[in-house]
């Protein structure tokens, strides 16, 4: 009896067996379509998450491109600091010493530096600008948020480190120039005659004597209404300012403007004559 119920038992199980094997089967299809799909799903995700990674680092780079990150650098002498600003410098593994403002002529870099006050003296490496402020009593605190300023403009304006510009003749420094002439040029170059050239003018230094600064105006300047009150309100207070030496700045003409100034004269005055002549018939 027992086995009649176990045969029965197994032949129902085989046959439930029999009649789900279809279904499974059919379900079988299914997952395997399923992992069909999941596996392309995947691949598809693969594949944008490629183009989301490249993205982020394009956009990365970009951002670091933006905001330069400058290192700083400690040096045995305590009033030098040496900038890395993670780019190159100077292409070639060349250096450039830029002493005083005067020997700027060539960078506009330097010259934005030594605009900084503060600055004694600054040095470009293959990558890194060394800076040497004027004395100990000038912290590096109020100093290095105004040079990381300037480094970071200038980079973001594209212009060449270096260029073929020529020192101006009147400003630069000769041996027989003595120390308050010096500091009357570099004084020049550094903060006058720059915001005198962006109003499209020019400012030339003609000489120093008993205490007088003799300067000579050019460009815009020439024939400005304003050039006399920019002379005593602005050159000549700068001046007094950081050397007490100056006792007055005046403005003067060269040979050359003085010929050109009597022939307009003569011409003026037979321009009236002729004027008068004509009048009179």
């Amino acid at each position: 009896m027992m086995d009649k119920i176990l045969t029965k038992s197994l032949n129902s199980s085989r046959f439930l067996v029999y009649r789900s094997l279809p279904t499974c089967q059919s379900n079988l299809k299914i997952l395997n379509k399923n992992i069909v799909h999941l596996h392309t799903d995947l691949q598809s995700f693969k594949s944008r998450q490629h183009v989301l990674c490249n993205k982020s680092k394009y956009d990365i780079t970009q951002f670091q491109k933006r905001n330069m990150f400058i290192q700083t650098q400690d040096t045995p002498n305590p009033n030098s600091l040496k900038f890395v600003p993670g780019v190159k410098v100077l292409e070639g593994g060349g250096t450039k010493d830029f002493p005083n403002a005067t020997d700027a002529y060539c960078s506009p870099l330097a010259k934005m530096l030594f605009r900084i006050e503060g600055v004694k003296s600054v040095f470009f490496g293959p990558d890194f600008i060394t800076i040497t402020k004027l004395d100990e009593d000038m912290e590096w605190g109020i100093l290095k948020p105004e040079i990381f300023a300037t480094i970071m403009d200038f980079f973001a304006s594209g212009l060449p480190i270096l260029n073929e510009s020529q020192p101006s003749a009147d400003t630069q420094i000769n041996e027989d120039d003595d120390e308050i002439v010096q500091m009357i040029k570099e004084l020049l170059d550094t903060r006058i005659r720059p915001t005198v050239q962006e109003d499209g003018g020019d400012i030339v230094f003609m000489g120093f004597e008993e205490g007088i600064v003799k300067l000579k105006m050019q460009g815009s300047c020439t024939s400005c209404p304003s050039s006399v009150v920019t002379l005593r309100n602005g050159v000549q207070n700068m001046m007094q300012f950081y050397i007490p030496e100056v006792l007055g700045v005046i403005q003067v003409e060269d040979e050359t403007d003085k010929i050109a100034k009597k022939e307009f004269e003569k011409l003026e005055s037979k321009i009236q004559t002729l004027s008068s002549s004509s009048d009179k018939k």
